[in-house]
C-alpha cells in the first residue's frame, strides 16, 4: 500500500522538475533572443562614443578606452538636431492626437450604434489593411499638390484626424466591444448624450487601449521617412528622420556623428517605452480577448 501510495508523489515531483525545466529553457531562450535584439542598439551607443579610428576595429572593444563625449556636441553644430527635434515633436504630437480622437470616435461608432450598412463600411475598412501604402502614395501625392500642401507638414498631419489607419479603429473597437451595453443604456435612460456616454463613462475604462494605440501610432510616426521625404522639401521643416539620413550623407567618414545622431533619436523611445510599457503589455492582451 505504501508502495501504490508513493507512486502519484514521485510521478508529480516528475512532473514539477520537468516544469521547472521547460521555464529555465524558456527563460535562456528569452534572454537570448532579447540580447541578440539589443546587440545592434548597444553597438551603436558605444560606437557614438569612440573615436572614428576606433569604431571598426576587430576584434570589437564593446566599452570606449576613451569616451568621446564630445561626438554628442558636435552632431548639434554639423546639423540643426535641436531643431529637427522641435519639428518631429510638433508633428508626432499633432499626428497622435488627431489618430486617437478620430479612431476613437469611428470606433464608438462601429461598435455601439446600430446604422443600416454598418457591417459592410466595417468590413471596408478592414478590408483597406490588406492594401499597400504604396499603392496609394502617388493619388496622394497628386491630391495633396493640387490642394497646396507639398513642402508643408499638412500631409503628415491631417490625413490621420480622419481615421486613415484601419488597426487602430480595429482594435479600440474590439475594445468597445467588451464593456457591457447595460452601462450605455442606463446612461441614455438618465439623459446622457453619446458625447457624454463616449467621454465620461467608455474612455475611463479603455486607458489601456488608448495607451497601446497611442504608442503605436507615436512609433509610426516617429520613425516616418518616406512620407517626409516626398512631402517636404525645405530643409527648416525636416524631422528628425531626414536629419539622420543627412549627415549620414555628408559625414560619411565621421561615422561617430552618425551614431551619436541614432542615439540621440533612439533615446526618447527608449524611455517612452520604459513609462508606458504596463500600459501597452495591458492593452495588446485586453484586446485579445475582446476588452474583458
Amino acid at each position: 500500500m505504501a508502495t501504490v501510495a508513493a507512486l502519484p508523489r514521485q510521478s508529480g515531483s516528475r512532473q514539477r522538475m520537468l516544469d521547472r525545466a521547460g521555464l529555465i529553457f524558456l527563460q535562456l531562450l528569452m534572454t537570448f533572443i532579447l540580447i541578440s535584439f539589443l546587440v545592434p542598439t548597444l553597438w551603436m551607443v558605444s560606437a557614438s562614443l569612440k573615436a572614428s579610428t576606433e569604431i571598426f576595429q576587430h576584434p570589437i572593444t564593446w566599452i570606449p578606452k576613451d569616451p568621446q563625449w564630445s561626438n554628442y556636441v558636435r552632431v548639434f553644430q554639423v546639423i540643426p538636431l535641436a531643431k529637427f527635434a522641435e519639428n518631429t515633436a510638433i508633428v508626432v504630437a499633432l499626428s497622435v492626437l488627431g489618430t486617437i480622437i478620430s479612431s476613437v470616435m469611428v470606433a464608438y461608432a462601429f461598435s455601439r450604434i446600430r446604422w443600416p450598412g454598418r457591417n459592410m463600411f466595417f468590413s471596408l475598412l478592414i478590408a483597406t489593411m490588406m492594401l499597400p501604402e504604396v499603392v496609394t502614395l502617388i493619388p496622394r501625392f497628386l491630391i495633396f499638390k493640387q490642394l497646396g500642401w507639398i513642402d508643408t507638414w499638412l500631409p503628415l498631419i491631417v490625413p490621420y484626424w480622419c481615421a486613415n489607419t484601419a488597426l487602430y479603429v480595429f482594435l479600440i473597437q474590439q475594445f468597445f466591444r467588451g464593456i457591457p451595453m447595460e452601462l450605455e443604456e442606463a446612461a441614455l435612460i438618465d439623459g446622457a448624450g453619446r458625447i457624454r456616454i463616449l467621454t465620461e463613462i467608455l474612455l475611463p475604462l479603455c486607458k489601456p487601449v488608448i495607451a497601446t494605440v497611442a504608442v503605436f501610432a507615436l512609433l509610426q510616426h516617429y520613425n516616418s521617412f518616406l512620407e517626409p521625404l516626398i512631402y517636404v522639401n525645405s530643409m527648416d521643416k525636416w524631422t528628425l528622420a531626414l536629419g539622420i539620413r543627412s549627415i549620414n550623407d555628408s559625414n560619411a567618414a565621421n561615422w561617430e556623428l552618425v551614431f551619436a545622431a541614432g542615439t540621440v533619436m533612439v533615446a526618447p523611445i527608449i524611455a517612452l517605452f520604459l513609462v508606458a510599457q504596463r500600459y501597452f503589455v495591458q492593452g495588446i492582451a485586453m484586446t485579445g480577448f475582446g476588452g474583458r
